[in-house]
């Protein structure tokens, strides 16, 4: 009988072997010995195939996907038509350099970032491998067309993994533990966190702007970047208001306002980006994650006078703007606008949510539900307080994995758990994932 492959396998969640089972079990033996153990597993398992929202691991083992890569196989795994687009691809052009010779799925990729991304207005792109290359590439653009130095970003912000991007992230473990010194000239700010601080989108704003200006000083600011919606740092969804203030401020005083949308990007929230919620227009937009259906690709996408300010040849790598990984891009933008993914997002949303409603009647242990879309998570705490119940979030990842369901934890404090499912992932086994969910947090809370 033939295999099937990507949204052509069974919808179904199914443990056929124990979790891990025994080839997976192999697997983590080879691995232990050949690769390095500073690489950490949310999940205990080797994937296989995947398709649609669900991931089947060596075993046979049917997990529902509510993960999705991290928010990247925003369109499922081999969706069609970035399938398509890459076989295609893969036969006429794997790479030349774009520096060297250029090709045209990289200019296209660019056109649709330019005319997708907030605003009516010119834009200019540049293509890249990864997210923190994306960041660290804005942050290049925004010193050369200021002439300043500084960099603003925000408490609970994850940006990256490379020097400069590990400086502007906030959470220490597991991120920049032992791997100091940083780059310097970058500075951390309170953000907006309904759930802690209180305050509305408005006094949050003044309060962070404040600082900037009395310990780091408007006019030496480059760049000030933030996520619209917190990801790493637990899904925190700021106050009404807090984002234009900010966006305000930047431009009254020069500055280049950046959103990160690498994670919250290609219509993971709802809409195609998250500053669209509250009509942000940046001046620089970073993307990646869920622009390629799963092959590396980020961007740089900006004003022309920004994007345009760095002198000829002082943007570029080796393998960015990929053909393979553009070709895999416009396939993927493609079934975005032919299924109206964005529009599925906030479906996904109101799944979960109704829920977790639901849920939080029945236990003490939930601070808040928050999120955006299929971009969800839910906060725990100690019964009656905001102390961080660490300990639960983990507990629950396990036991859903143990049922056949890929749960991620995130927060600064490790309180949170994420849900970021595939926006292609059917209503019935997105219940069965929330059902078996709850179940667990019930379980586990005691």
């Amino acid at each position: 009988m033939e295999e099937a492959f990507g949204p052509a396998l069974p919808q179904v969640r199914k443990v056929v072997t124990e979790i891990p089972g025994p080839k997976s079990r192999a697997l983590a033996e080879r691995r232990a010995a050949a690769v390095s153990a500073a690489l950490g597993a949310a999940v205990p398992i080797y994937a296989d195939r995947a398709g649609g929202g669900v991931v089947i691991d060596v075993d046979g083992n049917s997990f529902i996907d509510m993960a999705a890569g991290i928010a990247v196989t925003n369109v499922g795994n081999c969706a069609p038509l970035v399938a398509e687009r890459v076989t295609e691809q893969v036969h006429r052009l794997t790479h030349t350099c774009f520096m060297v010779a250029g090709y045209e799925p990289y200019i296209a990729v660019c056109e649709k970032l330019n005319e997708l991304t907030p605003g009516d207005h010119e834009k200019r792109s540049a293509l890249f491998n990864s997210g923190a290359e994306a960041v660290e590439n804005a942050i290049k653009v925004a010193r050369a067309f200021t002439g300043r130095h500084a960099v603003v970003v925000f408490e609970h912000a994850y940006h990256g993994r490379t020097n400069l991007t590990m400086g502007m992230t906030a959470k220490n473990m597991p991120y920049k533990e032992s791997f100091g010194p940083f780059a310097p000239e970058v500075y951390r700010v309170p953000t907006s966190y309904p759930l802690r601080d209180g305050l509305t989108g408005a006094e949050a704003a003044e309060r962070s702007l404040k600082r900037v200006e009395f310990e780091v000083g408007a006019h030496n600011v480059a760049a000030l970047m933030i996520e619209p919606v917190k990801g790493e740092g637990g899904f925190i969804v700021p106050a009404d208001g807090f984002l234009p203030a900010l966006q305000e401020w930047c431009t009254a005083n020069g500055v280049v306002f950046v959103a990160d949308e690498i994670q919250t990007g290609f219509g993971r929230t709802g809409k195609w980006f998250a500053c669209e919620h509250e009509g942000v227009v940046p001046d620089v937009i970073t993307t990646a994650k869920g622009i390629a259906g799963g092959f590396p690709l980020a961007a740089v996408t900006g004003r022309p006078d920004i994007m345009d300010a760095v002198h000829v040849g002082g943007l570029g790598g080796t393998y960015g703007g990929n053909p393979v990984a553009c070709a895999a891009a416009l396939g993927a933008i493609q079934t975005m606008q032919d299924e109206d993914l964005a529009a599925r997002a906030v479906r996904i949303g109101e799944i979960i949510g109704q829920k977790l409603a639901d849920l939080q009647g029945k236990t003490d242990v939930i601070a808040e539900v928050r999120g955006r879309g299929a971009m969800m998570a839910i906060e725990f705490t100690e019964p009656g307080t905001l102390t961080p119940k660490t300990d639960l979030p983990k507990a629950v990842a396990a036991a859903c994995a143990q049922q056949g369901v890929m749960i991620l934890t995130a927060g600064t404090y490790g309180n949170v758990i994420r849900l970021l499912p595939p926006l292609v992932i059917g209503d019935d086994l997105l219940g069965e994932a929330m059902d078996i969910l709850c179940e667990a947090i019930l379980a586990e809370a005691g």
